[in-house]
């Protein structure tokens, strides 16, 4: 089992930055592939971004794609995205995902929630027009 803490989140205006972590505990992290979600209020959650287990793919919404990065660091258990040219539309909770992988150097990504067994908490990203 893997848990899952998001940090990063807060109060931007439009046009800015931030860089969203996700730190996991356990030893076998680099097992894991790791996706980035959002829920906006009033709406479902919707994906943003993954990373395979081996972080050799990637793959963004194309809402997203261009302006944020999904990256990993295996050595020290985190994933990152990092957010740039941010809109009033990116405002929403933004939850870290994992899914344990069994094959090594796996090049899978996954792209919907029901594919993910371990969640974060969340963390609110709000950007001002």
């Amino acid at each position: 089992q893997v848990q899952l803490v998001e940090s990063g989140g807060g109060l931007v205006q439009a046009g800015g930055s931030l860089r969203l972590s996700c730190a996991a505990s356990g030893r076998t992290f680099s097992s894991y592939a790791m996706g980035w979600f959002r829920q906006a209020p009033g709406k479902e959650r919707e994906f943003v971004a993954a990373i395979a287990r081996s972080g050799g793919r990637t793959y963004y919404a194309d809402s997203v794609k261009g302006r944020f990065t999904i990256s990993r660091d295996n050595a020290k258990n985190t994933v990152a995205l990092q957010m740039n040219s941010l809109k009033p539309e990116d405002t929403a909770v933004y939850y870290c995902a994992g899914e344990y992988v069994r094959t090594y150097n796996s090049d899978r990504v996954y792209l919907r929630e029901d594919e993910y067994d371990y969640w974060g908490q969340g963390t609110q990203v709000t950007v001002s027009s």
